[in-house]
């Protein structure tokens, strides 16, 4: 045999015996277990967890956060669905890192050296749960996220600590006016509002059938300054409480009248109906509100509702909500969606 292939298959055989000495006395003996690591490492990982403090630490500095979620579906202990604080805020403690191998279940700690994060997309934190995706249990509150509110924030409208929706009734706290005594003050409002409360494209809305609670709710408004107009500011800080609830009574007692729809007309409330989908959760999907805090759309005028989309838009008008769900939309968005309210049966 040649001088040089047995050189050859010497070198070979030192290398085969050091790989194996290198594997049998400097390696450990799960290394490449699971892949190009130690599986050992596996279980020290999973057991070198964050510090998390869970609720109970949170409680005594967020009050009202805590019962927000103690009373909301975030915490149905009863089906298995508990989202706690540190799921959307992140660990209450952190780990020291000693090395990069190495960490101590020691560090800052909230609030005295640790500021938790505060979610600002909160779109994309809450489709993680609640994106509509095939195969997800119905029991899920799922949502398309395109044609669930657009672009806008999930907290425009849902408090994010229970995520029902952020509103407030103000029918428990209406009181029942006098339709009688209403009707002799509201002759004052027959130039903007309509006879009978039917507006029919007057500059203001039409106010027959429209909830007692939502009216009173706003005439107070108007005349503390939460509202501003020019026509009803003066003309709401006139009449106190009691003026304002037997007014509300009173229109909300009259039938109120849908506008008949041309066939173009037609076309466009065809078209604004997909779009109304954004408002049902206060107005309903056929324009007539399920709770008196809120407005009935159904039988507006389509110029004023128009105009009201463009007010909140600009910021004419101040409601945070509305702002969110109508700055999408274009001026034929605007067009169409008014005009299958103002075309809906109103009640």
């Amino acid at each position: 045999m040649p001088r040089h292939i047995l050189r050859l298959i010497l070198v070979i055989l030192v290398g085969v015996a050091v790989g194996y000495g290198a594997k049998r006395f400097f390696t450990v003996s799960s290394f490449f277990e699971y892949g190009h690591y130690r599986g050992d490492s596996v279980a020290e990982i999973a057991s070198d967890k964050p510090k998390f403090k869970g609720v109970a630490y949170c409680a005594p500095c967020h009050v009202k956060e805590t019962a927000a979620w103690s009373n909301g579906v975030h915490n149905s202990s009863d089906v298995g669905k508990v989202v706690k604080c540190e799921v959307c805020h992140g660990a209450g403690g952190e780990r020291d890192v000693r090395g990069p191998f190495e960490a101590s279940a020691t560090g800052a700690d909230h609030p005295k050296n640790l500021k938790l994060v505060v979610p600002t997309d909160t779109r994309k934190l809450c489709t993680f749960c609640h994106e509509r995706i095939t195969g997800r249990p119905l029991q899920q509150r799922q949502i398309v996220v395109a044609d669930h509110a657009g672009t806008q924030q999930c907290i425009v409208c849902h408090n994010p600590h229970s995520p029902t929706l952020d509103l407030t009734p103000a029918e428990t706290t209406a009181q029942a006016g006098d339709p009688v005594a209403g009707k002799t003050m509201a002759a004052a409002c027959v130039g903007c509002h309509g006879a009978d409360g039917v507006s029919r494209d007057l500059p203001g809305p039409s106010l027959a059938g429209q909830n007692a609670a939502y009216l009173a709710e706003a005439l107070k408004a108007y005349g503390t300054g939460g509202r501003n107009n020019p026509m009803m500011s003066p003309a709401a800080q006139a009449v106190n409480a009691e003026d304002a609830g037997n007014l509300a009574a009173y229109f909300s007692g009259l039938k109120c009248e849908a506008a008949s729809a041309s066939a173009p007309d037609a076309q466009a409330a065809s078209a604004g109906q997909a779009i109304a989908s954004k408002c049902a959760a206060c107005h309903g999907p056929d324009g007539r509100a399920s709770n008196g805090a809120w407005p009935n759309l159904a039988g507006q005028s389509r110029n004023y509702l128009v105009n009201a989309i463009k007010a909140y838009k600009e910021g004419a008008r101040n409601n945070g909500m509305m702002a969110g769900i109508v700055k999408d939309l274009s001026d034929k968005d605007a067009q169409n969606v008014a005009t299958y309210f103002a075309s809906a049966t109103c009640k």
